[in-house]
């Protein structure tokens, strides 16, 4: 396309273990011409995310496994710069999966969206007010029927998902959120700036007994993003009627399925009437326009605080996903500005 090339990052070998750099492959291709209802994106913002993670070891989850070679999977807003789909017109600022690359085809289905908020910076469109956001929204309202008053305990809180599900639960009334994360600037942050009430460090010897005093009532909502083990610890804090909202997997994603912690703490479903479930987000797309427009009031507002990691260029995506899985390191929504 009057030679237009496309940047972008492949898989050059399915991952065992930690991701490294050596796992992935920097490509220049020239832009294909468009066929009848493609149009051609232009990447201003792509999102590194740990869910990823589950796709690149050859093995898929609810999603089917990335074949060597393919573009790693990422959310993107953009710009249509070509088209020949009468529904996106050229200029139009959208949303879509296009993956760790400069520009994305589409054919104008599956996950593609217009920018209905240009008040608000363009790249909180893939945090907040993307998969992250939506997935701390449906999480706590749906799946975790949040009420007045619930006891919320959030792991990974440094994480965008984390982060926002605290504030967004804070917001919603909860009667107190506690969460786990490591670190005193995540903890300074997450009580100062997100209204958390405490952090826990999960590495700290005694976290167990930290977790109880910090929440000596118990929990009614445990919003879960690393997995089995910590479910696990948990458990025996849930009160009667709680719900687990199992959101993500961090902890879990580089390690083989046979190889990951069980759960023997399950007796509690039965004693507590608990309930545990997951969620896929794309499942409540119908609800996304509303609850992005709530969650853009509440930036303007200043009542719901975001913290993010950018790098420069397509070139800085495998640095910061690999970061993601860095003891520690995971503090912040990771995202590749595109010049």
């Amino acid at each position: 396309m009057n030679g237009l090339t496309i940047s972008r990052v492949v898989l050059a070998r399915h991952i065992a273990g930690q991701p490294s750099h050596d796992d992935f492959r920097l490509e220049t291709v020239p832009a294909p011409d468009l066929d009848e209802g493609q149009v051609l994106i232009a990447h201003h913002w792509v999102s590194a995310d740990p869910g990823t993670r589950s796709r690149l070891s050859g093995q898929g989850s609810y999603a089917g496994a990335l074949p060597i070679g393919a573009v790693i999977d990422g959310f993107a807003v953009g710009t249509v710069i070509a088209s020949r789909n009468p529904r996106w017109a050229e200029g139009s600022v959208v949303v879509t999966g296009g993956g760790w690359a400069s520009h994305s085809l589409s054919n104008g289905r599956g996950f593609i969206a217009p920018v209905t908020r240009t008040d608000v910076g363009l790249h909180h469109w893939i945090g907040v007010l993307g998969v992250p956001g939506m997935t701390a929204w449906f999480g706590l309202q749906r799946v975790g029927a949040i009420k007045p008053g619930d006891r919320v305990l959030v792991t990974s809180a440094g994480g965008p998902v984390g982060a926002t599900a605290g504030q967004l639960a804070g917001g919603w009334g909860a009667g107190q959120v506690v969460g786990v994360a490591s670190g005193t600037d995540k903890a300074h942050w997450l009580t100062g700036e997100a209204g958390f009430d405490a952090i826990v460090d999960w590495r700290a010897p005694d976290f167990d007994a930290q977790i109880l005093a910090a929440m000596p009532d118990g929990i009614d909502i445990l919003f879960d993003n690393v997995g089995n083990a910590m479910i696990d610890r948990l458990l025996p804090l849930m009160r009667p009627g709680g719900r687990i909202v199992v959101s993500g997997q961090v902890a879990d994603y580089n390690v083989p399925v046979g190889q990951r912690h069980g759960m023997i703490n399950t007796d509690r479903f039965i004693t507590h009437r608990l309930k545990m479930e997951g969620l896929v987000v794309f499942d409540d797309m119908r609800g996304f326009a509303a609850a992005q427009d709530a969650m853009a009031d509440m930036i303007m507002a200043g009542t719901l605080k975001t913290r993010d990691v950018i790098g420069d260029g397509i070139e800085s995506l495998p640095g910061l996903f690999c970061d993601l899985f860095t003891s520690g390191a995971a503090f912040g929504r990771r995202l590749a500005k595109i010049g």
